[in-house]
């Protein structure tokens, strides 16, 4: 059952996810030191460039001595317009390095946490996995790895750029002239305030907009998967429906959020014009009054640094925007990244150098979710090489005994054992690399026909992918495409029949040499009639020395095991050979008569 995604409140500031933050940044502490520096560096030279104009203006401009000649002047202004020329390369020259630096940095974090990520989401148990779709899981992986991104090169480095550059503006114009500084700096109270209401506002915004951006996502990948279904049942118009609904809900959160943040230009616009006016009244009337207190090259100064004064905190605006978005997509990825691994490997697990075969349950208790009971008190012995076949009707629980010995789940009471040894004191890669695993309808990935029977694994040789081909059946099929094993094929093998995909699976499991166990689970089903020949004879084949646990519903299957168990709702309630069973007359006969279609 899907588990509906909560809202997440994203926090400008979370000291907890900060510090998580922190530590993925941790092993980069070198390059940031110096990106640190070179911020604080190009933050001075670009702040000391309107001190160069209350130079030029002051002391060459207005300077009324009569010593100085027009050839003086025009020498002194030259002489300030190259140490300007030089600040300005200089800042240029130490953007240009924080900016590489941090996006060198940057890349990395979000390598490593995009890493983590992948591996978090390869240990999760499957049970996660029924209650997540992967619509979800992939807006942790992009959208909100994005997000993190974006906030790592631009608004972090941003942010600490726009504080240096904000409290070097403060300083110089505190050093040019403390009366106009302070009489600026009482616009702050009323700035912050903006800023408040606004942020509050947009970071709400930005909550329905993440989880509107994931429920799309979510409903989108459903539907591009189940697209056959869809087509099939003529859904198409009310899947749209559905999708514009959705869509429509994304681009409601999205206006919303738009419409707070669109609030804050304007607000800072007159806050900058208010400005202005307060330092031409108030700087004008010193001027004007005579003194030394205030010059025209300080007012011109002045009038320069309000606009890179305001020029941060209009960034800030959009600093706090990335923040708002990476803070709620951090939560969902740390949320993700805390998710409990319900199936731990042992600190000191068994080695395991060879499976004899024996399965046991022990007085076994399961549920997929709370105590909804699948398999209730089970318990049977299965010997080495023996081979098993598992009946029952839909829901019985056959394929949860097949989970359980992978060790997929692990169950809440009794235990489920091979060769002795509860599987929970095993290595998860350990026990199931001596298992081999053929469902009903097996997953073939994008790629070559060989590289989905050797999974990629560098250890297995072109000649074992050709012999495990061989010995199931899959040759000739194989042989006769157009590039042989070299044939690429799509995702999900939609190009190759359903049998064609279980002869793929067959040799895949045989690939890895299950000569331990080997476990195949409804095969058979779903295929025509010359390809359940092929799987049989593999199966045949495959079955020779090895424990096997076969689910099936075709009744050739069944007939060839050594011992039939019976399930319905949880409970083995017969076990026997197929002419024991048959001539039992209980629930199995039942079955089989309803699966043949008539008396025995």
């Amino acid at each position: 059952m899907m588990v509906p995604e909560p809202e997440v409140e994203g926090r400008l500031f979370d000291r907890h996810l900060t510090r998580r933050l922190l530590q993925y940044a941790r092993p980069y502490t070198g390059i940031l030191a110096i990106a640190v520096i070179v911020i604080l560096l190009m933050s001075l030279a670009n702040s000391f460039m309107p001190v160069l104009l209350r130079n030029a203006v002051d002391d060459h401009l207005m300077n009324g001595s009569d010593e100085l000649t027009a050839a003086d002047r025009i020498a002194g202004i030259t002489r300030v317009g190259f140490w300007y020329l030089g600040f300005a390369a200089a800042g240029f020259l130490f953007r240009y390095l924080q900016s590489y630096l941090m996006a060198w940095t940057a890349e990395r974090i979000i390598f490593d946490m995009r890493a983590d990520i992948y591996a978090k989401i390869l240990r999760l148990p499957l049970r996660f996995m029924d209650r997540n779709p992967v619509g979800r899981l992939m807006t942790r992986v992009t959208s909100d790895v994005d997000a993190m991104q974006r906030m790592v090169t631009d608004g972090l480095v941003g942010l600490v750029a726009d504080l240096f550059s904000l409290f070097a503006i403060m300083g110089f114009m505190l050093y040019l002239s403390p009366t106009l500084a302070l009489t600026l700096f009482c616009v702050f109270p009323v700035l912050i305030g903006v800023m408040w209401w606004i942020n509050l506002n947009t970071r709400r915004a930005h909550r329905h907009v993440r989880t509107k951006q994931s429920a799309l996502n979510s409903y989108l990948q459903e539907m591009i998967t189940g697209m056959l279904t869809i087509q099939l049942f003529n859904r198409e118009e009310q899947v749209l429906q559905t999708f514009d609904e959705k869509n429509r809900d994304l681009r409601g959160g999205w206006f919303e959020s738009v419409r707070w943040f669109s609030y804050f230009f304007p607000s800072i616009e007159i806050l900058n014009a208010c400005s202005m006016a307060l330092v031409l009244g108030i700087g004008g009337a010193r001027v004007l009054g005579g003194g030394d207190v205030v010059t025209i090259g300080v007012m011109v100064a002045f009038l320069a640094y309000i606009r890179d004064f305001f020029r941060p905190l209009e960034d800030l605006s959009d600093k706090s925007t990335i923040f708002q978005q990476a803070m709620a997509s951090s939560e969902r990825i740390f949320s993700l990244l805390d998710e409990p691994e319900e199936v731990l490997d042992p600190e000191q697990p068994v080695p395991i150098t060879h499976f004899r075969g024996a399965v046991e349950f022990d007085h076994v208790w399961f549920a997929y979710a709370n105590e909804e009971w699948v398999l209730k008190d089970l318990s049977f012995r299965i010997q080495p090489g023996e081979s098993i076949a598992i009946v029952g009707a839909t829901g019985a629980g056959k394929t949860s005994i097949i989970s359980l010995i992978s060790r997929f789940y692990d169950v809440q009471r009794g235990a489920v054992r091979v060769d002795g040894r509860d599987v929970r004191e095993y290595a998860q890669t350990d026990l199931r690399r001596r298992i081999g695993v053929v469902i009903q309808d097996p997953f073939i990935f994008s790629g070559s026909i060989a590289s989905n029977i050797d999974m990629h694994n560098p250890a297995v040789t072109r000649e074992q992918v050709i012999q495990a081909a061989q010995y199931v059946n899959a040759h000739r099929f194989i042989i006769a495409l157009p590039d042989g094993y070299d044939t690429h094929v799509q995702e999900r093998g939609i190009t190759l029949s359903t049998g064609q995909k279980q002869l793929l699976a067959l040799a895949r499991a045989l690939v890895q040499n299950p000569d331990i166990l080997l476990i195949l689970d409804e095969a058979t089903a779903n295929v025509d009639t010359e390809s359940e020949l092929l799987i049989q004879d593999a199966l045949q084949k495959l079955m020779k020395g090895r424990t096997s646990i076969l689910i099936a519903h075709r009744l050739s299957t069944i007939r060839g095991v050594d011992r039939i168990f019976v399930m319905r709702q949880g409970r083995k309630i017969e076990e026997g050979t197929h002419r024991e069973l048959i001539q039992s007359e209980g629930y199995y006969r039942r079955l089989y008569e309803l699966l043949a279609h008539q008396p025995v």
